[in-house]
Formats: C-alpha cells, structure tokens, sequence
C-alpha cells in the first residue's frame, strides 16, 4: 500500500493538518473494500480528491471512474442521465441511451453534490446500493449494475433529512463510511503552503517572477477566514500573480483581494487594522444612521407631547438635553443650546404631522443666519432631488405641506 506521502505528491494535496491526514488515510483503508463512502465538508475543500484516491487503490482502477455533479443536471433529466433511457421514452429520446451507472460498470461513479437529487431519483439511487438493480427511463426489464458509489455533500444531511429533502435510509446506505474534509480556517498551518504552491504554478504558467508575503501579509492571510476554502486562495493567488506589478506584497495591498466577510476576529498587526463584518465602516455608517433617526423619533416625541399639554418646562428641559446631545456629535450643524426654545404653535394639533409645524424663538443676532441656513438646506435638497417637492420634504423630515409654505414663505 502507498504511504500518505506519495499519495498527496501523486494527487497534488498539499498540507500537513492532523484532521486532512486523518481523511486520506481512512480513504486509503477504505479504498479495497467496495464500501459505500459519503465525503462531507464545506464548498471548496477539495472533496473531489477522496474519490479518485479510493478509485486508484482499489482493485477497479482499470476501470471507468466517472464523476456527476449531481446539482448541475436539471431535475427533469436526471434520471435519464443516471440509468439510461430506452428510445421514445419521452420527447427527443431519439434513440436508446446508456446511463451512468451502465457506463461505470465494474468501476466507481463519484456523486457529488448528491445531497441536491431529487426524491424521485434518491428511490432509483437506494435501489442500487441494495443490490445493484436499476432501470432505464421508459423500460420496464431490470439491469445490474457492479458500480462502486462513492458521494460527496456540503450541506448537513441530518438538517436535510429533519426537512424531508432527503432520505434518511439512503443516508445510511450511502454513509457506510463517512469521510470529513475540514475547512481552511482549521487548518491554519496549510494556509501559507497553499498559498505559496499556488503562486509558484501561476509565476510558472504565465511566465513572470513567483509573488511572496512579507511577514505582515502571512499573518493576515493565516487569520482571514475563507468561506470558499482552497478554490478561494487559488483565485486570490493567481489574481495577485497577475495584477500586481511589485512581487513582495504587503498586508495593505493582500487585503485588497481580501473580502471583508472572511475575517472572523479583528486583527491588529504592526499598526495595520483588519476589522470583521461587525466592525466594518459599512455597520459603523449603520449604526451611526439608526442614532440619529432614533434621536429624530425622540425630538418629534417631546414635541407631540408638548402639544398635547404637557409640563412646558419639562418638556423644554427634556428638549434641550436632547439638542445638546445631538450639538456635541454634529456641533457644526446646529446652533448652541442656549439659542433654542420651543415656546408656541403656529397651527393647531390634530394628530396629523402635516398639519402643524412649531417656531423656535432665536437670539436676535443669530435669526438671519439661521434663516439663511434654512434656506440653502431646502435649496440643495431640492437640488439633489431635481425638484421634486415629495423627496426633498422626506431627505428634510418635514412633510410636503411644511415644505411648500417655505417655498413660498423664502420665494424659491
């Protein structure tokens, strides 16, 4: 038998993780059996090599190994694809067709993404793990078939099988042995090997010079998360090859082919911050814009309330804070605390926020500028919303009505 070592060089695996070696080695105890093997790991993992691994040390590897990416077949065709059909079985069966499992008689088929079939077919499929009989679509005579299964999955069979989208007797026929691949990010140690291999065969491939990390970049590339595993390093290393004009890359150039959403913790290195998707700017800009619409809600609260009657000094108390509150984070956009004081109403209350609109008493010196700012916030709104009344009154909090009477109040 083969050691570890020769099959990775023969299959091109690269790594050293304890949970990796542990996999192909079960593949290679398993491979002279004709066993029944389920392979689980996330997209990306490189599941595909198991099944070669165990075609290729089992007394079948003169035979065929054909793979099916069983997700990538219309539902409507599977079958046909699978087990064969016999001529006019349906529309555009022009003549007699041999399945899958025909073809791959005496060797292995590899289903992968088997946890995509439909119900329909994972019928036909049990019938073949129990004892190697089929039919071909349209036929009614039944054929064996001496295929090894080997299936490969990324989603979680058993939450699968609670939903009813999958059949737990076929599972269990096809889970004989299960075969784990870890993800990336749990193989920390892998990752820079990976990525280094990678390199090398682009630098090769389109003839330049091999691109390197500096210490920095491998941190950061060794802490990244990477949802799409193997195949998401090997495209992040071929489009570094190709763009990038200098070949020792740096953290703030790597973690431009970095999306935000791999990275799991924030990271700090020499001064160069990675933040994860809670901490990005794109949160921070949320969350900056739900305080003010809830300090907005508030301010439109406190003014309900005193047109409903409540304590005018409460209520002016209460206002003030809040305006102070909102003065200390945009200082530049509104006038000092002292300045403000809601003292009357223009319009009675009617429980409609297009009816009313209350007026602030303004020291003397400060009335004309206020006013001129008032007048330029309405003027670029409905700038930027090239007139339009509706969306200029939304962008200013105010309703139409209130926007209308200043237009004609300021003559815009």
């Amino acid at each position: 038998m083969e050691s570890l070592q020769v099959i990775k060089q023969r299959f091109e695996i690269i790594g050293n993780d304890l949970l990796l070696n542990r996999a192909i080695e079960k593949a290679i105890r398993v491979a002279p059996t004709d066993i029944s093997v389920l392979v689980t790991g996330e997209s990306g993992v490189g599941k595909e090599s198991i099944p070669k691994i165990i075609h290729h040390l089992s007394h079948r590897k003169h035979a065929k190994y054909i793979a099916v990416n069983c997700g990538a077949i219309p539902e409507g065709t599977i079958d046909s694809e699978l087990f064969g059909h016999e001529k006019g079985s349906f529309t555009g069966a022009t003549t007699t067709r041999k399945g899958y499992f025909e073809e791959a008689d005496g060797g292995t088929i590899f289903l992968d993404e088997v946890g995509e079939l439909p119900l329909t077919t994972q019928v036909r499929l049990l019938r073949v793990l129990e004892n190697g009989e089929f039919m071909k679509v349209g036929s009614s005579q039944v054929q064996k078939t001496n295929a090894r299964i080997v299936a490969a999955t990324n989603i979680n069979m058993h939450d699968s099988i609670a939903k009813g989208k999958f059949r737990e007797d076929l599972y269990y026929r096809l889970s004989t042995i299960e075969i784990f691949l870890p993800p990336l990010r749990e193989r920390k140690g892998d990752i820079h090997l990976l990525f280094r291999k990678f390199a090398a065969d682009f630098a090769q491939k389109y003839k330049m010079p091999t691109i390197r990390l500096d210490d920095d970049a491998v941190k950061i590339l060794e802490n990244y998360g990477f949802p799409g595993n193997i195949r998401q390093i090997k495209n992040i290393a071929e489009q570094i090859s190709v763009v990038e004009e200098n070949r020792i890359i740096a953290a703030n150039k790597l973690m431009q082919y970095l999306p935000s959403k791999g990275t799991n913790l924030p990271l700090v290195i020499d001064g160069y911050k990675s933040t994860s998707d809670f901490s990005s700017e794109r949160e921070i800009m949320y969350k900056i814009l739900f305080d003010m619409r809830n300090d907005i809600n508030d301010l439109k609260k406190l003014t309900l309330d005193l047109m409903k009657g409540e304590n005018p000094v409460k209520i002016k108390e209460e206002n003030q804070q809040l305006i102070q509150k909102i003065y200390d984070e945009k200082p530049s956009e509104l006038p000092k605390q002292s300045q403000v004081e809601v003292v009357r109403y223009n319009e009675p209350f009617n429980n409609s926020d297009e009816d009313y609109e209350f007026a602030e008493t303004i020291d003397a010196d400060e009335s004309l500028s206020i006013q001129d700012k008032e007048i330029e916030l309405i003027k670029k709104s409905l700038e930027r919303n090239s007139g339009k009344r509706k969306l200029a009154a939304k962008e200013l909090g105010i309703s139409e009505r209130t926007l209308y009477r200043k237009i004609k109040q300021f003559d815009l």
